[in-house]
């Protein structure tokens, strides 16, 4: 077995080397590295059934991997998962919360969990449920429930926030409420392991993101490293109907690439006055002008990386 790093040793806070996870014949992980450093908001993407939430699960020590090392703040994972859990803090998906309780309740109850908690009052305020303090759990509504999700998260101050679609169900302003937390956080020198479903989201927070996509890290590094990295190109993006076939796009002036989705479309081109000018001798020679909607341009983002990556778009 290798020598684990230990704590601070190269700034890293969470090292993963050749990590494997099999459910019979399907490799869920399929041997990826990668290193999470003391500070940043590291961000993990990737398609239903990428393998994102068995790799988070098995650092966090929810799982048991088949092979391969993790450690987390210099500790072995499979050796001290109990010492690991009293410094990080856990957000999942789907938690199950008690509905009998009340929010200051469960937060006085999952604070008791820990040798270091944070105030009641504080996380409250923090995540804007001050208001819902007595407020049942069965009585919130999903967002309440979200946000009081990433409460119990922080409840113990944690060293590294595993935070697993943190904004999902949140309205805009929740959301980006959400965010200035986590930039909070980080300022003040904590990690955050986020997945999210967001590419605003990540291009806004994470200072690197790793793609994963059949169980393997296909990409990994910040998302302006990223988009730089896989395109010079400008997109132009638009509705049409009914949809071009992707082959009658492809051979317009200036476009590299052509990404289509029910009515929606977006050419990737090098010129892009050439291909504008391309599209629209296309739609008009077809009688289509009319079926041309919401036809705009815009630089490359995280988003048409991600399709670039794996062909698809993140929530398939």
């Amino acid at each position: 077995m290798n020598q684990l790093n230990p704590e601070g040793g190269s700034g890293s806070v969470v090292a993963v080397e050749n990590l494997i996870k099999c459910y019979g014949e399907v490799r869920a992980v399929d041997d990826i590295s990668f290193r999470v450093m003391r500070g940043e908001v590291f961000g993990m993407l990737g398609p239903n059934g990428a393998g994102k939430t068995t790799t988070v699960e098995i650092i966090e020590g929810l799982r048991t991997a088949d092979s391969g090392n993790v450690s987390v703040l210099g500790l072995d994972v499979s050796r001290v998962p109990a010492k690991i859990k009293q410094r990080i803090g856990v957000q999942l998906q789907a938690p199950s919360l008690l509905p009998l309780l009340s929010v200051q309740e469960m937060l006085g109850l999952f604070g008791r969990f820990y040798r270091t908690r944070l105030q009641i009052d504080h996380l409250l305020e923090l995540l804007s449920l001050t208001e819902s303090r007595k407020t049942l759990v069965r009585n919130l509504s999903g967002g309440q429930q979200q946000r009081l999700s990433v409460a119990l998260a922080l409840v113990n101050d944690p060293d590294i926030a595993f935070l697993d679609e943190p904004t999902t169900g949140l309205d805009p302003q929740a959301r980006r409420g959400l965010w200035t937390v986590i930039e909070e956080m980080r300022a003040k020198g904590k990690t955050i392991f986020l997945t999210t479903h967001y590419m605003e989201e990540a291009e806004r927070l994470c200072d690197r993101v790793a793609v994963i996509d059949h169980g393997k890290i296909i990409a990994l590094n910040s998302p302006s490293a990223l988009i730089d990295s896989y395109f010079e190109e400008t997109a132009i993006q638009f509705e049409m109907e009914p949809a071009p076939l992707q082959e009658d796009l492809t051979g317009l002036k200036g476009a590299t690439s052509v990404a289509i989705e029910g009515s929606e479309v977006i050419v990737y081109s090098v010129d892009i006055p050439a291909t504008m000018a391309a599209i629209l001798a296309f739609a008009g020679e077809r009688g289509m002008r009319g079926g041309l909607r919401n036809l705009s341009v815009r630089r490359a983002t995280l988003e048409d990386v991600f399709l670039k990556l794996t062909g698809r778009r993140i929530r398939e």
